[in-house]
């Protein structure tokens, strides 16, 4: 990171990604290099694998008062037909919340995620789900669409393309998704949701200034996709008016993943502080992951936020969502959970239910 942060209060990433256990001290290493004080690590489900929320768990009960868990939910019931046996949507909530997960991660509304399973959300099969969560005020951290260009077969990115995560007119479109998202938080307005990646309206700021006002429950989070910052450097005065306006809706996150290496953790973490922070043009470093694009894509050009705008989106947002510290880990209810989660993958996969993440994890609560 070649500048200087003009931010030194506590920092909290909303938006983060567990690997698998052997990966606790490289996150940790990301941590540090990063000067984030605190992570909220997003936990989706794969039942087949058994991984997802499992690693996450052991990262909370192995480092208190340093990881939030926002855990996805499981829909193994669903996928296999009845084969493996599950509790309810609106069970799984109140069981995590009850064991200590400080919130909730969807995947469902992303179009990948609607490949897989094509249930909207505002199908019967989510409506206890949407009315519990209304009640226990959990906030979710829900990704919903993906950029518009990947509707586009002239203008989506080559990295996308390769990952599927390019739309034809079999996958359901951009719209349509954000019209359920409306149906839903109609019908529950309580809802305390943060949209991941700015909701993917970074190129629409006056459409994503409507929405905030319509929904007073929801904020947008700062996870790039690198279309954000292009988008919104287009017009760096527009764009720092709608942040300093919205300061109390915007949360930040990175998408950091246990994976990366400290170079590039800290190349996708400085990109954002940096747009935030100061009022430097820039490129992406070329240390950055190839999520980001090469620095030839484009140039960023910095915000220069007010230190007021800066805390409430580094740190007070997040708190007022989740808690000034992550919930105790209930530890022998999240092995139980682990316990499940191990089973499910076996009668999924036939992997052996001790040797998935989960069942690992499950073995490590015990031993305390």
């Amino acid at each position: 990171m070649d500048y200087q942060r003009t931010w030194s209060g506590i920092t909290i990433d909303s938006h983060v990604h567990m690997g698998p256990i052997d990966q606790e001290d490289a996150l940790l290493r990301i941590l540090d290099v990063t000067g984030i004080d605190r992570m909220g690590l997003v936990s989706i489900q794969n039942a087949r694998q058994g991984t997802g929320l499992p690693q996450s768990l052991y990262m909370k009960a192995r480092h208190p008062g340093r990881f939030y868990v926002f855990a996805g939910l499981s829909h193994a019931e669903r996928l296999s037909g009845g084969e493996v046996k599950t509790p309810s949507l609106s069970e799984q909530a109140r069981e995590l919340a009850r064991i200590g997960c400080d919130g909730i991660k969807m995947i469902e509304g992303k179009p990948t995620a609607r490949q897989i399973m094509d249930v909207p959300v505002t199908d019967p099969y989510f409506a206890d789900y949407w009315a519990t969560v209304e009640e226990l005020g959990l906030p979710i951290v829900w990704h919903v669409g993906d950029p518009e260009e990947f509707w586009d077969p002239e203008r989506i990115p080559a990295w996308a393309r390769d990952r599927n995560w390019g739309y034809g007119p079999d996958d359901v479109p951009l719209e349509r998704l954000y019209s359920e998202v409306d149906e839903v938080l109609g019908r529950h307005p309580g809802l305390r949701i943060v949209f991941a990646h700015f909701y993917f309206l970074s190129a629409d700021l006056p459409r994503a200034a409507k929405f905030l006002a319509a929904h007073p429950s929801v904020c947008l989070d700062l996870a790039p996709g690198v279309e954000m910052l292009y988008n919104m450097s287009r017009d760096r005065e527009a764009a720092s008016e709608f942040f300093i306006d919205h300061a109390d809706r915007i949360v930040f996150g990175t998408d950091l993943s246990s994976d990366m290496e400290p170079a590039p953790a800290l190349a996708r973490a400085g990109i954002v502080h940096r747009w935030l922070e100061t009022g430097d043009d820039f490129r992406v470093p070329p240390d950055a992951d190839f999520l980001l694009g090469p620095p030839e894509d484009g140039i960023i050009h910095g915000m220069s936020l007010p230190e007021d705008t800066l805390a409430r989106i580094y740190r007070d947002n997040f708190i007022k969502l989740a808690g000034r510290d992550p919930a105790p880990l209930d530890v022998d209810g999240a092995a139980v959970l682990c316990d499940r989660i191990a089973a499910a993958a076996e009668a999924l996969s036939s992997s052996p239910a001790a040797e998935t993440e989960a069942g690992r994890v499950a073995a490590e609560l015990r031993r305390g």
